[in-house]
């Protein structure tokens, strides 16, 4: 039997474990996913020690780990340093070796809901490891990309990144998350994304954007899954915009994973089915 990590901290929302375990199943494969709450301290020993157990087959990585797990790996694929962000990582034979999964599984959820994206005008809530894998594919096809964080070195940095990157065809713009300058900004946005936990379990009350300010027809795409509808995407629905949840791009995304460690195609919709029916939402 291999096993499969999420780590992360916390990890109790996650439902990774029910859609590979599902698919684990389905395939008749002899592994398991296990959900691994490892506090920043306890990072380092624990990438040391038993991530390099032959046992162990890979883990997801998440919230807080996301860049601070890169110092323990013997390598690092291409995209993923371009990014600077791991979220996957493949053990073979206690050599770790980290990957990003994150940014073509949003993508083509963002292709299914919109169309090309090709020029479109995209608005980032965020700058963490979620922004910085979907912002690396979406500026090699947008038009413009404004990224707003709260703490605005942090948006500098990241656009200042993205520009950087010679597939980077976007024109990248920082900004701060005050009202006024996110208002600003989606006065002419094609699509809106949150890549911060803003509104997820059991904080739901909670939103990066007044629904106020959305325009209807715009896209807003939450990357929080759970819950399914988040508060952000239930007022956006309320302005007249077309929504995106999460669960697809966390669906996407693993199943890039899945082929990582078994090098077996996934059966992607029941995945997703299982998420939903845990859930208690629809299929959409």
């Amino acid at each position: 039997m291999r096993v499969c990590y999420l780590l992360g901290y916390p990890v109790g929302h996650s439902m990774s474990a029910v859609m590979h375990n599902a698919a684990f199943e389905e395939l008749g494969l002899k592994y398991r996913y296990d959900l691994r709450g490892v506090s920043p301290a306890k990072l380092g020993a624990f990438m040391t020690g038993e991530m390099r157990d032959t046992t162990v087959r890979g883990a997801n990585v998440t919230i807080p780990h996301k860049l601070a797990v890169m110092e323990y790996l013997d390598e690092v694929d291409r995209e993923a340093l371009a990014i600077g962000a791991v979220n996957t990582i493949v053990n073979e034979d206690g050599r770790l070796k980290g990957y990003n999964t994150d940014g073509r599984g949003a993508i083509r959820a963002l292709e299914e809901a919109h169309g090309e994206l090709e020029g479109v005008r995209a608005v980032i809530v965020g700058a963490g490891g979620a922004a910085k894998a979907i912002g690396y594919h979406l500026s090699a096809k947008a038009g413009r990309i404004t990224i707003l964080n709260r703490t605005l070195c942090r948006a500098e940095e990241l656009a200042a990144h993205l520009s950087s990157m010679p597939e980077c065809n976007a024109s990248v713009e920082p900004s701060s998350l005050r009202r006024s300058e996110l208002e600003e900004a989606l006065e002419e946005a094609d699509i809106l994304i949150n890549t911060t936990p803003v509104g997820m379990t059991p904080d739901v009350e909670g939103t990066p954007v007044d629904g106020s300010l959305i325009r209807p027809g715009t896209l807003v795409f939450d990357t929080v899954y759970n819950p399914l509808r988040t508060r952000l995407l239930q007022e956006a629905e309320e302005a007249g915009a077309r929504t995106l949840p999460g669960l697809r791009m966390l669906v996407y995304q693993g199943a890039a994973a899945f082929r990582l460690w078994t090098g077996v195609e996934p059966p992607v919709e029941l995945m997703y089915d299982a998420v939903i029916e845990v859930l208690g939402g629809e299929q959409g």
